[in-house]
């Protein structure tokens, strides 16, 4: 069981997928719901109460870790051995007991590590990187931040071997021509990296060693890699960015790996056609 700090937000856009390049969020993100140490009390409360009345709770669970949720004390992330939190997405909905108002569901849950911490004037600029989905069963600790007890989402890959390996080569193959082609794009900032997002991803879910990571919450490689396509690219329109956030939702609520990697494939080879057609463009000058 694993204790660990939760991260909210109010926005679809601002949760975090595994595998994932640095994301970067300020905190506190949304005064809308006001989850600020320093903030009054009385609303915070009330949608904490109705949070915890969701959880889930698991009877012995066998596995689960007892974590901060974001936003997280700053101090405490500062620390070396404390890098590791959930952040999740504070979903409301409307019941017919609602009567006081909406109440809200942990959504989307993702274990993450925080890579390097900026104290701002207000709040912080934060980077972490995903490392897997995981599912809050229990609220141990509301001031002054929240703390909670979660457990692994994983998939069950049993029996899918041969499928898995064959998706896992095609998809690899697609990521790579995905990045050939878009680091001939001219982008608009010349500090861009020619490491583009998806290539990063890939690497981050390639990796075998998640530091200070209990195992038991480190999802197998063909799961991790069946995020890695789930990346913006140069110039994508904003429609086109409501599309990726549509498949990034529709991958965290799948518990199979086979149709996430399949997916990701039809996304990769989208993505490829819409560079190539760019790269066209471009060398006629237009």
């Amino acid at each position: 069981m694993a204790t660990t700090a939760f991260s909210n937000s109010g926005a679809i856009s601002s949760y975090s997928l595994p595998p994932q390049i640095p994301n970067l969020n300020f905190y506190p993100t949304n005064p809308r719901f006001n989850w600020s140490s320093k903030s009054p009390s009385s609303g915070r409360s009330a949608i904490i109460r109705r949070l915890r009345r969701y959880c889930s709770p698991v009877p012995n669970p066998s596995c689960s870790l007892d974590l901060p949720l974001l936003p997280f004390e700053l101090d405490e992330s500062l620390q070396r051995r404390k890098k590791l939190f959930v952040h999740f997405v504070l979903d409301p909905f409307f019941t017919s007991r609602s009567s006081a108002g909406a109440s809200f569901a942990a959504r989307y849950g993702c274990l993450v590590l925080i890579e390097s911490i900026k104290q701002l004037e207000i709040g912080a600029l934060v980077s972490i990187r995903g490392i897997g989905r995981v599912r809050i069963v229990e609220l141990m600790q509301m001031e002054p931040y929240l703390r909670g007890v979660i457990l692994p989402i994983l998939d069950d890959v049993s029996g899918q071997k041969s499928e898995i390996d064959s998706k896992l080569l095609e998809l690899r193959k697609s990521i790579h021509n995905l990045h050939s082609l878009q680091i001939k794009l001219k982008v608009a900032s010349k500090n861009e990296l020619l490491q583009t997002r998806i290539k990063n991803s890939l690497a981050w879910a390639e990796r075998e060693v998640y530091e200070d990571c209990d195992q038991a919450f480190i999802p197998n490689l063909a799961e991790r890699l069946s995020f890695a396509a789930l990346q913006t690219v140069s110039g994508m329109s904003d429609s086109e960015l409501l599309a990726l956030q549509s498949e990034k939702l529709r991958a965290m609520d799948s518990r199979d790996t086979v149709e996430r990697l399949r997916n990701g494939i039809k996304f990769t080879k989208q993505n490829i056609n819409m560079v190539a057609a760019k790269l066209a463009i471009q060398s006629l000058g237009i």
